[in-house]
């Protein structure tokens, strides 16, 4: 009897992305959005065109790997975050190819957030998938979320309450603004850290932190005027990289000294930002995901797709 397997799907605002998961092992395959050069993003309704376009090409992808066997359930995200009011039309596209396949292959259809699945795929990837059991602190940071979360199990899926982050932009909308002054494209995680890379400067700006919340709007500001006055652009990219370690550090040690003894998780984007990782890791034991699963991908779907099967008791 074949293993049973798993299917998830996520459309988020930039990354179309299918999964398969049989319990212990997954494939993810994803794809990028295409965004014009010089482009801060795209309009909602050019990336559910671009999800519609795409989605379907991914599963013979998997398919061609051998993981599309015997699928027991199929999950997607269907909203940002397990929160009322959480809505983008993005996720549409995930969510009625999921709901088609589910009703065609007559096996049970599991909606969950995008959040959600960020966590679980960092839980998974960092071999800490037990973590989604008990009650730990987590960090989202992507392009659109910069939020410190206490996770708590939800059944078989997990709760997140958000204890702070930022109050106006996120990291990754910085870190992508920053790029594209610069003359990266977008999206410009990978390539302003590689940039920054090349600087050895630490400077950095201390900025303000209450309750767990903090602006980063100023930030941008101050980029736009180290550029306008002549600034390596290595230099400003190590500036913005080291600022945002920081506060986001601090942030941390304030989250664990309220809530002691919970373990720290970071997923999303920006979580693959080297200096995060080394700053959060050594001062904070933070776990991370793979850099591969901090990104948008479909691999936490399928996860909690399992686990909401077997909550179930299906055979």
């Amino acid at each position: 009897m074949k293993t049973p397997v798993f299917l998830g799907l996520d459309t988020s605002n930039y990354t179309t992305s299918a999964a398969i998961f049989d319990g212990a092992e997954g494939v993810n395959q994803g794809r990028l959005l295409d965004v014009p050069e010089g482009a801060l993003g795209l309009r909602q309704s050019e990336a559910l065109f671009q999800h519609v376009k795409r989605l379907p090409g991914l599963l013979p992808a998997l398919g061609a790997e051998g993981a599309l066997h015997a699928i027991a359930a199929v999950g997607a995200s269907t909203r940002p975050r397990a929160v009322e009011g959480s809505y983008m039309p993005c996720f549409l596209a995930g969510e009625g190819h999921g709901r088609a396949a589910a009703a065609l292959l007559g096996v049970p259809f599991y909606p969950v957030s995008h959040q959600q699945g960020h966590l679980a795929a960092a839980a998974w990837s960092a071999g800490r998938l037990e973590l989604l059991d008990g009650p730990f602190l987590a960090w989202h940071l992507s392009g659109g979320t910069t939020e410190l979360l206490l996770v708590e199990p939800e059944g078989a899926n997990v709760r997140a309450e958000k204890l702070g982050g930022t109050s106006d932009i996120s990291a990754g909308q910085l870190i992508d603004r920053t790029g594209v002054r610069l003359g990266l494209a977008f999206p410009a995680g990978k390539a302003l850290d590689a940039l920054a890379a090349e600087c050895a400067s630490e400077e950095h700006f201390t900025v303000k932190v209450n309750d767990f919340t903090f602006s980063l709007s100023g930030m941008e500001n101050k980029v736009n005027a180290m550029a306008e006055g002549g600034r390596a652009p290595a230099e400003i990219g190590a500036f913005v990289l080291h600022t945002l370690a920081d506060v986001v550090r601090r942030t941390t040690r304030a989250a664990m000294e309220a809530h002691p003894g919970l373990p720290v998780l970071c997923s999303g984007g920006v979580a693959s930002n080297r200096l995060l990782r080394q700053v959060l890791g050594a001062d904070c034991g933070a776990l991370f995901a793979q850099p591969c699963y901090s990104t948008d991908n479909a691999m936490g779907v399928a996860i909690l797709a399992r686990r909401l099967w077997e909550r179930e008791g299906r055979p």
